[in-house]
């Protein structure tokens, strides 16, 4: 299972995106900041709240030159319907890829063995395939896009500024910390 500071693995996965059925390799995604978004599958009922809101979010994120990536141990084939049919995910713009072998979900640590789905799971990665952020959580409790956003931006920024670190809390625009011993004592 990946950690992180760990590289990810160079998987590659069927995707449906842009209405069509292709093959992608994680490290086509090098270079640029990676949003994996795992959840348990098509056709459910909080699924399709998070993957629309992602896709109202989207440009926000090509901004920051980072692609988004929806994952489950649906199809391709059950992504393409669940495209064509669904309002929601209609406006689903970036890949949604397709994981039935559970290889994905397995080397990223989210598959439920005794439900053959995944958890609802977010990792954020570096343009160098480095996971900088994971969250995995009950698939009972919906995600936030301005959350995984924020997340986003403040690992941009600690990139961006080594010896930084963001605060709770922490938005583009406001002040970084910059950890030194003497900080420590007043904390």
């Amino acid at each position: 299972m990946v950690k992180i500071g760990e590289k990810i693995p160079d998987l590659e996965i069927d995707a449906y995106h842009k209405g069509e059925i292709k093959k992608i390799k994680l490290s086509d995604y090098r270079g640029q900041w990676m949003v994996l978004v795992f959840y348990p599958a098509d056709f459910t009922f909080i699924c399709p709240t998070e993957l629309q809101e992602l896709a109202e979010y989207y440009h926000e994120f090509k901004k920051l030159d980072a692609e988004i990536s929806s994952v489950s141990t649906d199809t391709v084939f059950a992504h393409k319907v669940w495209h064509d049919i669904s309002p929601a995910i209609k406006t689903v713009n970036y890949p949604m890829l397709a994981d039935p072998a559970h290889k994905m979900c397995s080397e990223f640590g989210t598959h439920v063995d005794s439900e053959g789905l995944s958890l609802r799971a977010t990792f954020i990665v570096d343009p160098e395939g480095i996971i900088k952020s994971m969250d995995i959580h009950d698939n009972s409790i919906g995600r936030s896009a301005a959350e995984i956003l924020r997340k986003l931006q403040a690992a941009r920024q600690v990139s961006t500024y080594p010896g930084n670190v963001c605060p709770a809390g922490w938005k583009p625009g406001a002040k970084t910390i910059k950890p030194t011993i003497e900080l420590v004592g007043k904390i």
